[in-house]
């Protein structure tokens, strides 16, 4: 038996964010990262049509990138003095996620981080407060998915939380937000995007409903996220809609070791963070050549080689097509190949802020969190501490490995 979990409701397309004035409740909290949904106007009209409908708004602002437990810890704080009946959650990835983990500490203040780690154990929410993300980035689709990323950085990990309690209740996917994303932040959503509804597609945990919905955000992120880089604003809408969708497929279908080796590596080194969706991006062609060596997984790769109309006559061939087009498009997209070139901001360099030494001194340990990532158990193959150790090293290199 599986399960299929979405939003109770999805608003997507121009203007999409009114739909805030449905929402009913007595009180809103509005959680926020740095600004730049202030600085465009959409946090203002959010607030506006909250109180349209009736409620009290507070705001919680300056959600970090790559959030960590003190600001989830503060933002439940808050929510418990205030004592909202909806969390609102805009911006991207950071705001939403941590939002979702703040949730559950307003809900149960006795719950310990440590108690959220193990995957689909958090308790039964909603006895306080319902839920509503609204996205501004087309990558992480955490508006429609069951999970949050929050860093510890006293550990330097990053840590995956599952659970089907956390999926949104209502997703606003108003392609006018997207419009305000930096050049950079539309490459590195869009491969993450990408790579969600590629590793959905090989899950072990796949099926016929996430088959459907990652096979066509595929297509629509090679379609348009070069033109979206450049600047195409109704390419840059189509890849709104497109990473939702793959976030539909991957929230029900899991992911798989390229987010294992993401999340272990994104805040382990003393040089900078790798930036999840860039991270993403260099990884996946090492992992599809990975976990092609198992029969099914290199079948399904071969679909999504076929369904995007790529050259092969062997599966082989077809395999070997798509990790040269996911490279391509890296280098289209200003994306480093490999870890060795990761500059600041996840652009390509000649040094690496990422210090050989120090990666080294800690690939065994990062192999072995990587292994234990909640994501690995739905990758196709799974690796040994190592092939994990070959496949970070591959990823640092950029090497081309026999596994």
């Amino acid at each position: 038996m599986y399960r299929f979990t979405l939003p109770r409701d999805m608003y997507h397309g121009e203007d999409a964010l009114s739909s805030l004035k449905t929402l009913e409740g007595k009180k809103a909290i509005v959680v926020v990262g740095g600004g730049s949904m202030k600085r465009f106007g959409f946090l203002d009209k959010a607030v506006g049509y909250l109180k349209e409908a009736g409620m009290e708004v507070q705001l919680f602002e300056g959600v970090e990138p790559d959030p960590s437990v003190e600001t989830v810890m503060k933002g439940a704080e808050a929510m418990r003095k205030f004592e909202p009946d909806w969390i609102v959650a805009m911006g991207g990835g950071s705001p939403i996620d941590a939002a979702k983990a703040m949730w559950a500490f307003y809900e149960y203040p006795e719950t310990t981080f440590e108690d959220l780690i193990t995957p689909f154990n958090f308790p039964k929410l909603r006895t306080k407060a319902k839920f509503c993300a609204v996205s501004s980035t087309s990558g992480t689709a955490t508006e429609v998915t069951a999970f949050s990323v929050i860093t510890d950085y006293s550990k330097g990990i990053k840590y995956p939380l599952a659970d089907f309690n956390i999926t949104p209740d209502v997703a606003i996917v108003d392609p006018a937000l997207a419009q305000t994303m930096p050049k950079k932040l539309v490459a590195h959503t869009g491969m993450d995007a990408m790579t969600h509804a590629v590793e959905a597609y090989v899950s072990i945990l796949n099926c016929e409903y996430t088959d459907a919905l990652a096979l066509h955000a595929i297509k629509l992120i090679h379609a348009n996220l070069k033109k979206s880089y450049d600047g195409d604003e109704a390419c840059r809408a189509k890849m709104h809609d497109a990473q939702c969708l793959a976030g539909m497929a991957f929230s029900n279908a899991l992911l798989g070791i390229v987010h294992s080796m993401a999340h272990k590596t994104g805040a382990a080194f003393s040089g900078g963070h790798i930036i999840h969706g860039c991270a993403n991006a260099m990884y996946l062609p090492k992992v599809i050549k990975f976990n092609s060596k198992d029969a099914v997984a290199a079948e399904r790769y071969a679909d999504i080689a076929r369904f995007i109309n790529l050259e092969g006559s062997t599966t082989e061939e077809l395999v070997d097509a798509l990790i040269a087009e996911l490279r391509k498009m890296n280098d289209d997209l200003d994306i480093p190949q490999a870890i060795k070139f990761y500059g600041e901001g996840g652009v390509k360099a000649d040094t690496s802020i990422i210090d050989e030494k120090e990666f080294m001194d800690k690939l065994s340990q990062t192999a072995e969190n990587a292994i234990g990532d909640a994501c690995t158990g739905s990758n196709p193959r799974q690796p040994s501490q190592e092939e994990m150790e070959k496949l970070l090293k591959a990823c640092y290199y950029d090497l081309e490995i026999d596994f």
